[in-house]
């Protein structure tokens, strides 16, 4: 097919996908899920329109996914604007560190005694696998700044700093796989003190540092000036410089996107306590600076105060971060079910059974015990740790900085069959149990909230009979 007709089919889906998107979130299967079944369709498997081999280009791979991951980060710190101190941020932490360790640890042992891969080569699959996907995970992760939702929050979180604990273990298999020798103490220093102090303490605080200052910045400037223009461009011109300046001094560039959405909420924060809109109602005090304004009205009103301003600049980088975060997305799944057929490896599912239904819910379980999360919130946390384009960039990481041979090409196809199935899966699970889970909190709040007019009826009577 030509230029013209890929532009025809490619215009159609995305209208068919709009339009449909009202059943498409009723139904069974998620969007990515059809994105990936389209990719498929496409693929050698089915019409064999086309022919992609995303391993066979690892870096442009890499950089592909790099950028979707940044972007998909950025929005994701960007929307959790909860207080630090609240537990939610714990859980994430408990998450991200603590629990994929585990995870990596128990994968690692399994891949070795069922494929009888190298020590490396085994870990280099189990950092591959173990992280949750922030780019994938839009219907389990916050939705909006004023999402409070603890299970939300807490997998947002921890898909925001999970490249902080799997990217490293990933360095040290790349370490081991390159090195002849036995890991030696001076070795194992280095790794802990670059790929894991260096790279998570500078990434983070170069990202926080840019997110925060540049918001200040942005609104000052706006507000002086009372622009009230589109600055669409300011999420991408602060996904680039956090992650490019990370990544030239060798820090987490990932990290440093998440922290960078994170400062630019805090930003917001402190604009709105320092400069509070006049006449504020108490939901406005609360709300996101976001919701003071319209995007739509932004030319009608002739001033803005700083409050609405740094409103108009967190929305506008909201808006032009979901879209580019989405369109990527769409075409990194279907790319990879284009893929698929040429990487096929039933072990992966295997391997895909054992992480979902075990190693993951079992790491979980083990990294929050005493913590107080009830019994089912931790059960949903286990099951709800999709994977995806962050999987896809790892693999793409580790052939391109020279992991190579018969078994590294089998241990990355293993990786994307994983990832296919647990777009599948858990796409499929994942509405089912988070309306069951709506519908078990309605019913216990209206529980609740009988019992306290029962106490409080209770009480008026007690007073009336004490007052006769």
């Amino acid at each position: 097919m030509d230029f013209l007709a890929w532009t025809a089919i490619c215009g159609g889906l995305l209208l068919i996908m709009s339009l449909a998107s009202g059943w498409i979130h009723r139904g069974p299967v998620t969007t990515f899920g059809l994105f990936l079944l389209i990719g498929i369709l496409f693929g050698p498997w089915a019409l064999n329109f086309i022919s992609l081999d995303l391993l066979s280009h690892p870096e442009l791979t890499a950089h592909i996914t790099e950028i979707t991951m940044a972007a998909s980060l950025f929005i994701t710190g960007l929307k959790l604007r909860l207080p630090l101190k609240f537990a939610s941020w714990r859980d994430g932490l408990l998450l991200a560190f603590p629990a994929m360790l585990l995870t990596v640890l128990g994968m690692m042992v399994v891949v070795h005694l069922i494929t009888g891969f190298s020590w490396p080569l085994s870990l280099a699959f189990a950092a591959i696998v173990a992280p949750t996907d922030p780019v994938l995970a839009s219907l389990i992760s916050v939705s909006h700044a004023g999402d409070d939702d603890a299970l939300r929050v807490a997998l947002s979180s921890e898909a925001g700093m999970n490249d902080g604990s799997a990217l490293p273990l990933l360095m040290l298999a790349l370490l081991l796989f390159h090195n002849t020798e036995p890991l030696s103490a001076d070795l194992f220093g280095h790794w802990l003190a670059k790929d894991v102090l260096w790279a998570i303490g500078m990434g983070t605080l170069i990202g926080y540092s840019f997110g925060r200052l540049i918001g200040i910045i942005a609104t000052k400037l706006r507000s002086v000036n009372n622009d009230n223009a589109p600055n669409d461009f300011l999420a991408l011109a602060l996904i680039a410089i956090a992650y490019a300046s990370a990544q030239a001094v060798e820090a987490s560039g990932f990290l440093a996107t998440f922290a960078a959405g994170i400062g630019l909420r805090r930003a917001e924060i402190y604009v709105v306590r320092t400069y509070p809109p006049e006449q504020q109602s108490e939901d406005e005090r609360l709300a996101p600076a976001e919701a003071l304004v319209n995007p739509n009205q932004r030319h009608k009103q002739e001033n803005y105060g700083p409050a609405h301003t740094v409103g108009l600049v967190v929305g506008d980088a909201l808006s032009f971060g979901d879209t580019v975060e989405r369109l990527l997305a769409a075409l990194m799944v279907v790319v990879l079910g284009v893929t698929l057929a040429l990487h096929w490896n039933s072990t992966g599912l295997l391997l895909a059974a054992i992480l979902f239904l075990v190693i993951r819910p079992l790491a979980v379980w083990i990294a929050t015990i005493k913590t107080g999360i009830p019994f089912w919130r931790r059960m949903l946390i286990g099951w709800l740790g999709i994977r995806g384009i962050g999987s896809l960039n790892y693999a793409a990481y580790a052939l391109m900085h020279g992991m190579s041979g018969a078994q590294a090409n089998a241990m990355a196809n293993m990786a994307l069959t994983l990832v296919m199935a647990s777009v599948i899966v858990h796409g499929i699970t994942v509405t089912p149990l988070l309306k069951r889970r709506q519908a078990w909190q309605q019913a216990r709040q209206e529980e609740e909230e009988k019992k306290r007019r029962e106490e409080q009826e209770a009480q008026r009577r007690q007073q009336s009979a004490k007052a006769k």
